[in-house]
């Protein structure tokens, strides 16, 4: 009976220290945030910094948000998968101090943001899109615009 009480008091200590762990960790993140539109929430990790300060130096900090750019545009089930896998490495990242001095976009979200030029300038890419599309050819806008999003 005794080794019951034990294992019981060992076994709640430890639920408790995860709960506690994760109620730290949720808040500590500010994990709320990341479920809003405000560009500043892509601050919070201050090696999103230099890439949030050069956003609001280019032209497209009066005219779309991160998520407009880096979200997919499709539906909402596909914008918070893609929020939370990248918040989850991120997050992976962070934790264990494995951010690259120049953070570098992987090619599923270029294609992501490469998708949100098209929507958003969808009139003025047209006759682009459609030469290109009569070639086979695939239009990379970061190719000659890499720095339109954040102004270097």
């Amino acid at each position: 009976m005794k080794a019951r009480r034990i294992i019981s008091v060992v076994v709640a200590a430890l639920v408790g220290i995860v709960i506690g762990m994760g109620v730290f960790g949720v808040s500590y993140a500010h994990l709320p945030s990341y479920f809003g539109e405000d560009p500043a929430t892509c601050a919070n990790c201050h090696a999103m910094q230099d890439h949030y300060d050069a956003w609001l130096r280019g032209p497209h900090a009066r005219a779309a948000t991160c998520n407009d750019c880096h979200v997919p545009h499709d539906n909402v089930i596909r914008q918070y998968a893609v929020k939370a896998e990248d918040g989850v490495l991120h997050a992976y990242k962070f934790t264990v101090g494995d951010y690259p001095t120049n953070i570098v976009i992987r090619d599923k979200n270029r294609d992501i943001a490469n998708a949100a030029c098209l929507s958003c300038h969808d009139l003025m890419t047209f006759p682009m899109r459609y030469t290109v599309e009569q070639t086979g050819e695939d239009i990379q806008c970061t190719r000659c615009h890499s720095n339109i999003g954040h102004q270097k």
